[in-house]
């Protein structure tokens, strides 16, 4: 499969590229539900992804595969449930580590490469988390540039569990395959994606392109650069300035909002360069995030970041597509970030992977509002665990959801609960008594997905004897 995404690389090349759509996805980390003020976060100020939500639409029940890092991000490159690629857990802990025998499969068909088999440029700047190892770097997944960290910006000795549970290497950043530098100053990385993704664009505006910006902000540790510190208070900036050999994670948790000023700077920054380059009416440009928050707010959702309840992967979510995307609408149908691989697929004229199971969908007659969501349910995994579907206006969530609130409680185990999301978007009132043929419909989706996945899974990748990167 790989040869022939080469091949058509080759051909696709020669298509006329005024006729194929740009694509830009900025994806940022642990950012909440509410963490945008379109969204109703009157704790950020997010002008310029508000007047992006104007010109376009926002989809209020978009999802991600998984409530952390690593499973969330392999979805989106492969269109796939990170279980169906042994992605949902890693190797040994919850994502992917520093120096990890684990990563994605170079045998999986990223949204890269099926971009590049229609002639598309294609970088990523920002976040990887999908494998450090050379075997599993964007480069090797479709990517033509990268320019980021291959995974969190908190894997670095300075984790406040790194002499408890960790020995974390220094942070590289690399460009390429190659360390540029370690332990660059993280107050700067926004700006410094930022300024690559611009410079990307600048130098592709001439032919197709897919350009990939997962900001490592907000994650903790929260960093911002100077212009937007101007407003943190004296006696917090001073405490940061004590920051010796140490990260001081409570003391950055009130960098919040400077934090999403300064991405929302960058959303920015994008749009202008697609105006100023006249191609702003031929890129599409999703803004979305990984999982829910760790510091932000999900409100009026209940859950955070590593929960499979609505605030741990229902995501805030901005589209636009000037001429293309209604403005101004509100898109209540359910969709996924498994969908954006056939969708741009079938924009670019290029081929979904054909021959293994992918779970994302065509979701470009919705996004037009022409349709209703394709899907007949979503599935909430957390680790290799699935604790939850979602059809219709219906979700349930299976009893380990609660085992461990019922156990402290000494109640044993929890029944399953069922909420209807139009009319509690909370999920605070179990309704599976009233409705125990909804009850009964969820289990067979279950039952059905489970049995479906078990026959159609595929393996990640491992190597022998991984080694931190270093310059």
């Amino acid at each position: 499969m790989k040869k022939l995404i080469v091949l058509l690389c080759v051909l696709g090349s020669v298509v006329c590229a005024a006729q194929k759509p740009n694509f830009v996805v900025i994806f940022t980390d642990d950012q909440g539900y509410a963490d945008l003020s379109c969204f109703g976060g009157t704790h950020v100020k997010t002008p310029r992804i508000d007047q992006m939500a104007a010109e376009g639409a926002r989809l209020t029940s978009f999802y991600v595969a998984a409530p952390v890092c690593t499973p969330s991000r392999a979805a989106l490159m492969t269109g796939c449930y990170p279980k169906r690629i042994d992605l949902a857990y890693g190797s040994d802990f919850g994502v992917l580590l520093a120096a990890d025998p684990k990563g994605l499969h170079p045998d999986e068909i990223t949204i890269a490469e099926v971009l590049k088999s229609a002639g598309y440029k294609t970088g990523i700047f920002g976040k990887w988390h999908l494998g450090d190892q050379p075997e599993f770097l964007p480069t090797r997944q479709g990517f033509d540039e990268y320019l980021g960290i291959p995974y969190s910006h908190d894997i670095h000795p300075y984790h406040p569990l790194q002499h408890k549970k960790f020995n974390f290497p220094p942070l590289p950043l690399l460009e390429g395959e190659n360390v540029l530098e370690m332990d660059p100053d993280a107050d700067y990385l926004t700006k410094r994606l930022t300024e690559r993704a611009v410079q990307f664009i600048e130098e592709n505006k001439s032919r197709p392109f897919f350009l990939y910006l997962p900001h490592p902000i907000p994650h903790r540790p929260l960093h911002a650069s100077p212009p937007f510190m101007k407003d943190v208070p004296e006696a917090i900036k001073v405490t940061l300035a004590k920051e010796h050999d140490s990260i001081d994670y409570k003391t950055r948790d009130k960098l919040f909002s400077q934090a999403i000023s300064e991405i929302d700077w960058s959303v920015g920054q994008v749009l202008d360069t697609l105006k100023k380059h006249g191609i702003d009416d031929n890129t599409l440009v999703i803004f979305t995030s990984d999982n829910g928050p760790a510091v932000g707010k999900a409100t009026p959702l209940r859950g955070k970041k590593g929960s499979t309840f609505e605030g741990g992967m229902r995501e805030a979510t901005v589209i636009r597509w000037p001429g293309k995307i209604p403005a101004g609408r509100v898109n209540d149908e359910l969709m996924t970030s498994m969908d954006l691989l056939p969708t741009f697929a079938r924009l670019a004229g290029a081929e979904v992977p054909g021959d293994h199971v992918i779970d994302g969908r065509d979701i470009w007659p919705v996004l037009t509002g022409n349709a209703k969501s394709p899907h007949k349910a979503f599935f909430y995994h957390k680790g290799n665990e699935l604790q939850a579907v979602r059809s219709g206006k219906w979700k349930l969530h299976m009893a380990a959801q609660d085992k461990g609130r019922n156990k402290k409680k000494g109640k044993g185990a929890a029944s399953p609960a069922l909420y209807n999301l139009e009319q509690d978007i909370g999920e605070t009132t179990n309704v599976a008594k009233d409705n125990p043929d909804v009850v009964a419909r969820l289990h067979g989706y279950i039952a059905a997905f489970e049995k479906e996945l078990a026959e159609n899974s595929r393996p990640a990748a491992f190597v022998d004897n991984p080694k931190p990167l270093s310059k």
